[in-house]
C-alpha cells in the first residue's frame, strides 16, 4: 500500500465525528453528604449543663412533749394559767432548792392560790425536774397513769368493772373495790394488799365514755414501769371486750 492511502486512512479517523451527546452513557456522580459535626466536640453551640436538684431535706423530727408528773406542759397551761418551764422558773426564784416537799406546796397553795391537788402536782413535777423525785415518784411512793375511750355508754363502761364476772374476762385479777360510786368513780385494793387503784369514768356523749386510771403506792420504779405497761394491756383488752360484744 502506497504512503499516501495509509495517510489518508489516518487522516479520517481523526476527523471521525463524534457521538451524538445523548447516546453517551452519563456517569452516576454521588453526592457528598457532609455529617453534622458533634456540637460536644466542636464546642461552638454546647447546651447548658443541667443542674443536679438539690437533696430534699428531711424535716424536723417532731418535739417531744414536755411531761412532769405524768402530766404535759399543756395541761399544766390550762389549769393553771402557767407552763412548766415558767412554772419551774418560778419555783426556783423563791428559793426552792432549801424548802422541803411540803413547804413548796404551801407556798403554791399560799402566794399561787393553786387548788392542793395542783400544788402536790407542781412539786412534783418541780422535784421530778430538778433531779430531786424518780420519774412516777410520789410523796407516798410511785404511781402511774392511764387511760381508754370507749364507743359504749357510761353505764356499760361503769359495768365492765363493777360487774365481777364481766370484770374477769378482761382483767383476771382479783381486787377489793372499797368504794364505788355509780358511773362517776371507783376506789380499789390492788391484789398485793399494798398499792391502791382509783378509778374515774366520763361521759363522751351518748355512746362514747372514757376512764382515767392511777395505780399509785407502788414500792419503785422498776414495779411502776412494768405496771403502765400492764394498764396499756388491760385497758385495750377491755375496749375490745366491749366494743365487741
Amino acid at each position: 500500500m502506497s504512503v499516501r492511502k495509509k495517510s489518508r486512512r489516518a487522516a479520517s479517523r481523526k476527523t471521525a465525528p463524534a457521538r451524538p451527546a445523548k447516546n453517551r452513557k452519563k456517569k452516576a456522580t454521588k453526592t457528598r453528604v457532609e455529617k453534622p459535626r458533634d456540637a460536644r466536640a466542636s464546642g461552638r453551640s454546647r447546651l447548658p449543663a443541667k443542674k443536679k436538684k438539690p437533696a430534699a431535706r428531711k424535716p424536723p423530727a417532731p418535739v417531744a412533749p414536755v411531761v412532769y408528773g405524768g402530766i404535759t406542759s399543756e395541761a399544766v397551761q390550762a389549769a393553771t394559767g402557767r407552763t412548766w418551764d415558767q412554772w419551774l422558773t418560778l419555783i426556783d426564784k423563791a428559793g426552792a432548792a432549801d424548802m422541803t416537799h411540803r413547804d413548796i406546796a404551801e407556798f403554791l397553795h399560799v402566794r399561787h392560790d393553786l387548788s392542793g391537788w395542783w400544788s402536790q402536782m407542781i412539786t412534783v413535777g418541780y422535784e421530778q425536774a430538778r433531779g430531786r423525785r424518780e420519774k412516777h415518784e410520789k410523796p407516798d411512793g410511785f404511781q402511774i397513769s392511764g387511760s381508754k375511750t370507749v364507743t359504749v355508754p357510761l353505764e356499760r363502761l361503769f359495768g365492765a368493772w363493777n360487774e365481777s364476772s364481766l370484770r374477769a374476762r378482761w382483767l383476771g385479777e382479783f381486787i377489793s373495790i372499797r368504794k364505788a360510786t355509780p358511773n362517776k368513780s371507783m376506789r380499789i385494793t390492788w391484789s398485793d394488799g399494798r398499792s391502791h387503784v382509783d378509778a374515774n369514768f366520763y361521759a363522751k356523749g351518748e355512746d362514747k365514755s372514757m376512764v382515767s386510771v392511777q395505780h399509785g403506792k407502788l414500792p419503785d420504779a422498776r414495779t411502776a414501769e412494768k405496771m403502765k405497761e400492764y394498764w396499756s394491756i388491760k385497758l385495750e383488752r377491755m375496749r375490745g371486750l366491749l366494743e365487741t360484744a
